[in-house]
């Protein structure tokens, strides 16, 4: 009974979107207030019932409701709790069910804080919204419904894959999805301008909260996946160039650009159609990141095995949003009026160069990803396009955005002084350079570039804090002062400092890891030891474990520094049951920021284990940068100017102008 709630829920949730996307729009245009009133509670009405569904099918997941096919699929009565609750998403089905969930609570939250939006326009963001939930509720609907019933129903189901069996899948994908689809709301305000033909200042204002959150959201998502991979799938990378891999990046790439040319249109009244170009395409990509995944195309752990029909319903979907948004974008354009002009050395110029790097190195990513598809489509012919091919093309594009990211900040708006912004960067080029003299005079092996790049992350880590130190007059006024100044700046600055330093602290994590990792594959008896990376590793033996649904067996290794054990390491295989799928698990030890990692491979016939061994200087940086990221998307998303309805206070009148009692 539960699941039938759940699908008449998705029915109903069906019917407000197709009321949501023509109503309030069709409001807008005769300026009725009554119908353009609807939008907020038939956003309202329509996510209620989406979160109405998907806690009918958690609840399936949760009790082992094993007469629904979904759940029969993806879970085992076996299975711990935490991995019955994200198997729910941990397939096509009920992915795309968290898909529309999210889809429906930004625009509910859209109908909720959106008090000072304009009626017309909030009732075409909000349409636009509904017609994007029509088309993913008819594709749950008539494709994918996550509630078809079996009979008779099997005592027990087929278990989740196990590589999902994880704790970093249970965050990674709600984060990720968050990302996706708040690139909708950017999309929906865009397409929304062009129906009224009105795109000003305030319209970026308004744009940029719910482009931040999707950008902060995505940030984690991808960090989160990128680990996840890293110790998961006993590979020890942090980045694969996977086409799935890289169709999250490609919206994170334009959702950044997106960031940074709303801040020119806000603050400059230009840049109006790139701004709204950008908004249309990073949700494009969005949706061809749903494509891919989906479509059957694709082979990568990350892909759900689903038949390509379904695939073909989303390409429509991604067709008919992107053809009919471009070609309304084709139309309006030209009418819009563009605002300010700037000189070339100016912070809008700066901004501008960012967005022309940013874009290119996602146009890189786009056609390293879709043209062993589009060849295979066109020729039959199949080739594959690996990380050479990205690491020749991103690298030297992402180049320029670090060399120039510290600057743009000390430039004036409309007409910048170059000179007085190389003298604000004196300290982090101090710095650089001291950096790249000590590691390549002292640091053993690795490419000769690498000392480059390791002062390369320092100039873009100090350097972000440039503008923050400018403004609070930091070594040149008391540091009281300095301190008073600090507490008074806009939470955006300090945001868009620990942004870019994020940046920077993730770059020499990659410059580490990549340049100085070392690695030993070796087979080991038990009592065997062996000297790596300054350290004592000793094999103990082989250990056989159960779990819930799973059984494992597991080495066990000790790591000694000058004889005083430092740390273990259990990396170890297991056997689901269920699926009779053998998975490797690494295990990791952190020193600081730099990690010791282990694999185990197949046991001989020799009474040896194989095992592969590595460590990893400053790993761990890559992710905590990105931590940084979204801290800094964070801390702007808090500053008072950006949130949506939110009043402005009334400033407090000094003790001088106080009555007099």
């Amino acid at each position: 009974m539960i699941a039938e709630i759940g699908h008449y829920a998705l029915v109903l949730a069906l019917a407000l979107a197709l009321l949501q996307s023509v109503l309030p729009v069709w409001g807008a245009r005769a300026r009725d207030a009554a119908l353009m009133g609807l939008a907020s509670p038939l956003a309202l009405g329509q996510f209620a019932l989406v979160a109405l569904s998907f806690a009918a099918l958690t609840h399936a997941y949760v009790t082992s409701d094993f007469s629904l096919q979904n759940v029969i699929e993806n879970s085992h009565s076996a299975k711990p709790l935490i991995y019955k609750i994200s198997g729910v998403w941990g397939n096509h089905e009920g992915s795309l069910l968290l898909w529309v969930l999210i889809l429906t609570l930004f625009g509910a939250l859209v109908a909720a804080f959106g008090r000072n939006l304009p009626d017309r326009l909030k009732a075409d963001v909000l349409g636009v919204q509904g017609m994007i939930g029509v088309a993913f509720l008819l594709f749950v609907l008539l494709t994918s419904n996550p509630f078809t019933r079996v009979d008779p129903s099997p005592l027990e189901g087929q278990d989740l894959n196990p590589l999902l069996q994880d704790p970093g899948l249970a965050i990674h994908p709600p984060l990720l999805y968050i990302g996706y689809v708040g690139f909708s709301m950017a999309f929906s305000f865009a397409v929304a301008a062009l129906i009224e033909g009105k795109v000003d200042a305030a319209w970026a204002r308004w744009v940029r909260p719910w482009t931040l959150m999707a950008w902060l959201f995505l940030t984690l998502g991808i960090a989160m996946g990128s680990y996840w991979a890293y110790y998961e799938l006993g590979w020890g990378g942090f980045w694969f160039w996977d086409p799935v891999e890289n169709a999250s990046l490609m919206p994170w790439l334009s959702g950044t650009a997106l960031l940074h040319s709303a801040v020119v249109m806000e603050k400059r009244d230009a840049l109006k159609v790139w701004t709204i170009l950008l908004a249309l395409l990073t949700f494009a990509l969005s949706l061809l990141g749903t494509f891919l995944v989906r479509s059957g195309v694709l082979t990568s752990v990350h892909a759900f095995a689903v038949d390509p029909a379904r695939g073909v319903a989303i390409l429509i979907i991604l067709a008919v949003f992107v053809g009919g948004s471009l070609a309304l974008y084709a139309i309006r354009a030209p009418a819009l009026k563009q605002g300010g002009i700037f000189a070339p050395v100016s912070r809008e110029g700066a901004l501008v160069l960012n967005n022309l790097f940013l874009t290119a190195a996602t146009a890189a990513v786009f056609v390293g990803t879709l043209y062993p598809l589009a060849l295979e489509a066109a020729t039959g012919e199949k080739i594959s396009v690996g990380p050479p091919f990205f690491n020749n093309t991103f690298g030297p594009l992402m180049l320029p955005i670090m060399l120039v990211m510290p600057f743009a900040p000390l430039l004036a708006w409309k007409r910048g002084d170059a000179t007085r912004a190389a003298r604000g960067m004196v300290g982090a080029v101090g710095v650089a350079v001291l950096a790249t003299v000590l590691v390549a005079g002292f640091v053993q092996g690795g490419p000769t570039l690498a000392a480059l790049g390791v002062g390369l992350a320092l100039f873009a880590i100090v350097g972000a804090f440039a503008e923050v130190m400018e403004r609070t007059k930091l070594f040149r006024a008391p540091l009281a002062e300095s301190f008073r100044r600090a507490k008074g700046l806009p939470s955006s600055s300090w945001g868009g400092a620990f942004a870019h330093a994020g940046m920077g602290v993730t770059l020499l994590g990659v410059v580490a890891a990549t340049a100085w990792s070392s690695e030993v594959v070796l087979a080991m008896r038990p009592g065997e030891q062996i000297d790596f990376a300054g350290r004592q590793i000793a094999f103990q033996g082989v250990e056989q474990r159960p779990g819930p649904n799973y059984r494992t067996t597991a080495a066990e290794l000790v790591v000694r520094e000058g004889g005083v054990e430092v740390a273990r390491l259990e990396p170890a295989r297991r056997l689901y049951t269920a699926r009779k799928m053998d998975l490797t698990e690494s295990s990791i030890a952190t020193f600081g920021v730099s990690q010791l990692y282990a694999a185990m491979g197949e046991a001989r016939g020799d009474g040896k284990t194989a095992l592969r061994i590595s460590y990893k200087p400053l790993v761990t940086l890559i992710w905590l940068g990105s931590i940084v990221m979204a801290f800094g998307g964070l801390l702007s998303l808090a500053d008072r100017r950006l949130r949506v309805g939110a009043p402005r206070k009334a400033a407090r009148p000094s003790p001088a102008m106080q009555p007099a009692e």
